[in-house]
């Protein structure tokens, strides 16, 4: 793999740990709320269900960083691939800013990664 392509996987893997914090630990907390533009109470109301999107997250960031590690052409690809669904996904059905915050990044890696062969 290139350097620039694993440093496009750790930056992606940076912003899903980043995710994880924010929504295991952050959720209702001043940051957290500001992020996801939401109210304490419907904040209080999910935080449950966003600490099990932030686990997910966390398994993102896990198996990029493997990837990176090890020199895992394929699995990057498949995590990259997981997170450009999760994107495009979070994108139609979500908030577009979703897109551009999760799905580029990955799609930038990919093309790294297809670029240095």
């Amino acid at each position: 793999m290139s350097l620039l392509a694993v440093s496009l996987i750790l930056l992606v893997a940076a912003l899903h740990a980043g995710f994880l914090v924010l929504e295991m630990f952050l959720w209702t907390r001043p940051a957290g709320l500001k992020v996801f533009r939401q109210s304490r109470e419907k904040a209080e109301q999910s935080k449950v269900l966003a600490a099990n999107q932030g686990l997910y997250n966390g398994f993102l960031a896990a198996g990029l960083i493997w990837a990176a590690a090890g020199g895992r052409r394929d699995v990057a690809l498949f995590f990259l691939g997981c997170v450009v669904v999760a994107g495009v996904y979070g994108a139609a059905t979500v908030n577009r800013r979703i897109f551009f915050v999760q799905a580029v990044p990955a799609l930038a890696a990919i093309a790294a990664l297809c670029l240095a062969g």
